[in-house]
């Protein structure tokens, strides 16, 4: 988006302001889509769940990725009025509950969906087989999530070496293990992570597959790198070597699912907020705007995240300090930001902060979350 666009919106709309381009989401998947080309990409609705994304993913021949009711019936909303037929293929073919761990109210409420599930665990196998006996399910794997900005391995997965008899308590629970999945960790810029995870998962169709169990699809979490600086590889070259070893270990007709999330909206929506205060403190400039890491910026607290601010005006830099509007003191966008002499009520913005960044936005000390506009639907 061009600064002349982001100003007229800004003025238009009033700031705190989160411009989503719809035709950078539409690109993004399409890159994901070429680059990946036997991958269905599943958008991972968690990274971004306003409906407007997801309608647009959904039109544009996306799957999702839900992990809560509240995403699966945002997704929902876009075939509730098909013909069941043609709604239970797309659930069945085209939606998966990628959440480990769900509560048993969660689990009667999926199972008239007939839905595909992960699992990782004993315990989850008899929840899943008492309350959603008409699921199919996903055995996820714990895998290396070396140098990822966000590590989940430790909080999800089942050991490779567990996997098969899981499988197997699955199938004795009268329930269908349709394949496998793993997460390498968001953020993921070591391509090695989905190496290794791939040789791990092919070590466990094979070991399934001697033991009786025939698997039929992978999913390969996500992970995908967004581009948000000059250290991230281009995604044609970081899949290259993803795609030879789909190739070799998986050949078709296996089935290869992701769940892309980050990549496909981060670089998509650009914050613009006001300077509302300015000080000096210990001879530094401090900027005062009105949106902050309870809010649109709340990717610097929970991802590990940082959005670099730019100013419309020109002219000489300095070191300044960047902080949110609350009273609380963790509220700091930055003590390291290179900006202009701006003036009270002068404009900033953030590129490249589309994904966990609205998406938990609290309404801390009386601050709203920031205005949302769609651009190019």
């Amino acid at each position: 988006m061009d600064e002349k666009t982001l100003l007229r919106l800004a003025r238009t709309h009033g700031t705190p302001l989160v411009v989503v381009d719809h035709k950078k989401l539409r690109e993004n998947y399409g890159q994901f889509r070429k680059h990946l080309p036997r991958v269905q990409a599943y958008y991972a609705v968690k990274a971004n769940s306003a409906p407007e994304i997801v309608k647009t993913f959904h039109e544009g021949g996306a799957s999702f990725d839900v992990a809560s009711m509240a995403e699966f019936l945002t997704v929902y909303e876009n075939v509730k009025d098909w013909s069941d037929e043609k709604r239970q293929a797309f659930i069945w073919d085209r939606v998966i509950y990628a959440n480990p761990i769900k509560a048993t109210a969660t689990l009667e409420e999926l199972n008239q969906y007939k839905p595909l599930v992960t699992y990782d665990n004993h315990e989850e196998v008899i929840k899943i087989a008492k309350h959603a006996p008409n699921a199919g399910l996903v055995l996820r794997l714990r895998v290396p999530n070396t140098g990822s900005m966000v590590e989940l391995s430790s909080k999800f997965g089942a050991d490779p070496g567990e996997a098969v008899d899981l499988i197997a308590f699955a199938h004795n629970n009268k329930l269908e293990v349709e394949g496998l999945s793993f997460h390498v960790g968001s953020q993921c810029t070591n391509v090695q992570n989905y190496i290794q995870a791939l040789h791990l998962a092919s070590s466990v169709v094979a070991e399934a597959k001697a033991r009786g169990y025939n698997l039929k699809l992978l999913d390969i979490g996500g992970g995908f790198p967004a581009d948000y600086d000059d250290n991230v590889p281009t995604f044609k070259t970081f899949v290259k070597a993803i795609n030879q070893e789909l190739d070799r270990l998986f050949p078709q007709p296996f089935e290869i699912l992701a769940e892309p999330g980050r990549f496909l909206v981060a670089s998509a929506a650009t914050a613009i907020v006001q300077i509302i205060g300015k000080a000096v403190r210990g001879g530094k400039l401090c900027y005062y705007v009105n949106d902050g890491v309870y809010h649109t910026f709340s990717g610097i607290i929970f991802d590990h995240c940082q959005y670099p601010l730019k100013s419309f005006k020109n002219g000489p830099t300095q070191l300044c300090s960047v902080f949110g509007p609350t009273c609380d003191a963790l509220d700091t966008l930055s003590l390291v930001e290179q900006l202009p002499d701006l003036e009270l009520g002068d404009y900033v913005y953030a590129q490249n902060i589309g994904a966990y960044s609205a998406a938990s936005s609290t309404y801390f000390n009386g601050f709203p979350p920031a205005k949302v506009v769609h651009i190019n639907q």
